[in-house]
C-alpha cells in the first residue's frame, strides 16, 4: 500500500465524564486522505444529502453493523426461502386442486428456483430494514 493512501485511525482517550454521557457522542475518529480521496468522500456525502460528518458516521456504523450481521445472513436467507417456497407450493397445490389438475413437477422446481434466486437479496433487505429501524429508534430515544 502506498504511504500516501495509508489510513491512520485515532480514538480519544476515555474521560471520566463519558460514563455520564452514554447517550451522547463523545468520541472522535480521525483519518488522513489524499485530496482525491477527500473529494470522492465529499461528493458521496453531498449525493446522499448529508453533512460530511453524518455521512462518515453512518457509513462507518453501517459497515460495522453489517459485518456483525453477516453470520446470520445465510440462515435468514434460507429461512426466507423455505417460507417463500412453502407458501407458494401450498398456493399452487390448492389452485391446481381447485381446477381439478395435479401440481406439475416443473411448477415445484420453478418455485424452488425462484426462492433460491431471491433469498440473499431478500435477507439483505430484511437486515438493512432492521438496522435502519434500530437507528431510527435510537434517534428517538
Amino acid at each position: 500500500m502506498n504511504a500516501s493512501h495509508a489510513t491512520t485511525v485515532q480514538t480519544n482517550k476515555r474521560s471520566l465524564n463519558d460514563d455520564n454521557k452514554s447517550g451522547f457522542r463523545t468520541k472522535t475518529i480521525a483519518t488522513r486522505l489524499t485530496p482525491d480521496e477527500l473529494a470522492e468522500v465529499e461528493s458521496a456525502a453531498e449525493q446522499a444529502g448529508k453533512p460530511l460528518s453524518e455521512w462518515l458516521r453512518d457509513t462507518a456504523l453501517n459497515a460495522a453493523r453489517r459485518r456483525s450481521l453477516d453470520r446470520f445472513e445465510l440462515l435468514l436467507a434460507e429461512l426466507w426461502a423455505v417460507r417463500y417456497a412453502q407458501f407458494n407450493l401450498f398456493h399452487a397445490g390448492a389452485q391446481a386442486t381447485a381446477e381439478g389438475k395435479a401440481l406439475a413437477p416443473e411448477s415445484v422446481v420453478q418455485i424452488c428456483n425462484e426462492a433460491d434466486a431471491q433469498k440473499l437479496l431478500r435477507a439483505r433487505k430484511l437486515i438493512e430494514d432492521f438496522v435502519h429501524f434500530q437507528e431510527k429508534k435510537q434517534e428517538i430515544e
